[in-house]
């Protein structure tokens, strides 16, 4: 339950208290009826409570059987509250069946209230009980024992952040998250593979480790003598390439021993002429393997393994030591396949990221629409208002209850001589938006004269306050308007094009201004916003729809 601006809730309240020792139940009975086979009364137990005390409102419906009886529901007690709806108690006799509910009702304020008749519906028949005036009586303070103080100005608190802080602390988690999978799938330096631990040796270790596993492999039990030499030519021809700067892959045999021979005659490749004409003679035989289909002895080669696995050892023992430069030219090159393949992982992690970033937002403005989305990124600030949590309070005297996403602060008002004498008091309470034309204001009047209110001058005077203000061509219309009590008002609504505070801009606007009130006071709502802004609209209906006012001064 919320009252006064102060959120806070009322979970029990006191049971009620009967006044005076002896005092009877009073008792108020109405019997209602438009059909000659229903009958419908109300009573309650006191008609006098203090505040906070409550009061038994019992409805007793007496119909056939076969009718079907609504109750009301919901707040239709105003002006006072109900707290509590207590279950249907049922009884029968024969064809006739006897409906009873009792309703828990209170008021915290002092005055003469009246509670409205109730609506019982009987196969959609409508039968209305009787109204019951109620007093609440003050609580009584001994001011010699409790001292009274003047009320506390209004003061300004801070801005309650810590729904900003969670909002930040789930992105900040869903970053980390991100980071994390990016970091595991993409940055890390994950463990090597038996082949990219291979890729890595040198030439000359790799070279043997090949040869090792060559020996240790199946191709000669299997008889797969193809696939033995072309795996043996390879690796020796990958060595080659690789450590004596020969182009070995691409030349045939007799290139591959002719660019050998021209080594050794430079003196670039110190290698003896058995070991060249060794090696010519095992190519030979893998080319007649490969290309001709022959199928040599296994000894002959497991023979040409050992021949190659000596070439590659006296090749290496040939070449000359790399100079210094070669050395920094090399490792140079490392660091630079090092930098290439983080920048790879690097460029990869981003392209995912971006593209999980485009996925999400393309499935948000799918499901949500651009223009939410867009609003949601880049903020908006009738959507910050509307999704924040609102306040609902009173206003002024006579009260205004109504609930709003910002609490309105009380405005100093200043009455022109001329009507000085015909109004008492005003109070007004209001907030304005920095950006844009969203504005709420509620203000009660109350008049030396207790004379029902005249709502077309007000409202024609706050026309003209805002085309004193640089509004032009102002549209007005006008209807009915009932709170959710079923309290009846004026609704004055319409559009134009408003100028927007510190600056000559006209944009196009929308106005509601709701005029309720009774003997000797008038209460209005007026609200103004942007015309096409959706979120306005959503916050102006939900403001209507909370609208409750006293009907009584």
């Amino acid at each position: 339950m919320k009252r006064n601006g102060l959120k806070y809730g009322i979970e029990k309240l006191t049971k009620p208290i009967r006044l005076g020792i002896g005092l009877c139940l009073l008792v108020f009975s109405v019997g209602v009826s438009s059909q000659e086979n229903s009958r419908v009364t109300a009573q309650i137990d006191t008609s006098t409570i203090r505040i906070g005390e409550q009061i038994n409102y019992k409805i007793t419906v007496e119909t056939d059987s076969l009718n079907i009886v609504y109750f009301p529901e919901d707040q239709t007690f105003s002006p006072l509250e109900m707290v509590e709806a207590l279950k249907i108690d049922t009884s029968k006799n024969k064809d006739r069946i006897t409906l009873q509910r009792i309703y828990a009702l209170t008021q915290f304020d002092s005055g003469a209230y009246t509670i409205p008749p109730q609506r019982i519906a009987i196969n959609e028949a409508p039968f209305f009980t009787d109204s019951f005036n109620i007093k609440v009586a003050d609580v009584v303070v001994d001011t010699t024992k409790q001292k009274l103080y003047d009320i506390k100005p209004l003061i300004e608190v801070e801005r309650n952040n810590a729904k900003l802080w969670k909002t930040l602390l789930w992105i900040f988690l869903g970053l980390l998250l991100i980071g994390a999978l990016v970091y595991w799938f993409f940055l890390r330096k994950k463990p090597l593979t038996e082949e990219e631990k291979v890729a890595l040796l040198p030439p000359y270790d790799r070279a043997l480790l090949q040869l090792k596993e060559l020996e240790n492999s199946r191709y000669l039990i299997q008889d797969e003598y193809k696939k033995y030499y072309s795996e043996l030519t390879s690796i020796v021809r990958s060595y080659l390439e690789e450590d004596a700067h020969v182009s070995a892959l691409e030349s045939t045999t007799d290139e591959l021993i002719q660019k050998l021979e021209l080594l050794k005659d430079a003196g670039e490749l110190k290698i003896e002429d058995d070991t060249l004409t060794q090696f010519k003679k095992v190519l030979k035989t893998a080319d007649l393997v490969k290309f001709a289909k022959s199928k040599p002895p296994t000894s002959v080669a497991e023979e040409d393994r050992k021949l190659v696995e000596n070439i590659v050892v006296k090749t290496k023992e040939a070449l000359p030591e790399p100079t210094v430069e070669e050395l920094l030219h090399d490792e140079a090159y490392l660091e630079e396949l090092a930098r290439k393949k983080q920048r790879k992982r690097v460029w990869i992690a981003a392209a995912s990221f971006a593209g999980l970033l485009l996925i999400a937002t393309i499935s948000a403005v799918g499901y949500y629409g651009f223009e939410y989305v867009k609003d949601t990124v880049l903020g908006h600030p009738t959507k910050e208002l509307l999704e924040k949590e609102w306040v609902a309070s009173s206003y002024g005297f006579p009260p205004v209850e109504i609930e709003t996403p910002k609490v309105l602060l009380r405005q100093e008002v200043e009455l022109p001589p001329e009507v000085r004498e015909s109004i008492k008091e005003v109070q007004v309470f209001g907030y304005r938006s920095a950006v844009g034309l969203f504005t709420v204001l509620t203000t009660s009047t109350t008049f030396a004269e207790a004379n029902d209110p005249d709502f077309e001058k007000p409202i024609e005077q706050l026309l003209k306050s805002f085309e004193q203000q640089g509004a032009r061509n102002i549209i007005t219309k006008q209807e009915e308007f009932f709170t959710k009590a079923g309290v009846q008002g004026l609704k004055t609504f319409g559009s134009g094009k408003f100028k927007i505070p510190e600056s000559s801009e006209l944009i196009r606007g929308k106005y509601a201004v709701l005029s309720f009130g009774g003997k000797g006071f008038m209460q209005q709502i007026v609200i103004t916003w942007l015309d096409g802004d959706d979120y306005a609209e959503n916050i102006v209906e939900r403001i209507l729809a909370s609208v409750n006012v006293k009907t009584q001064a």
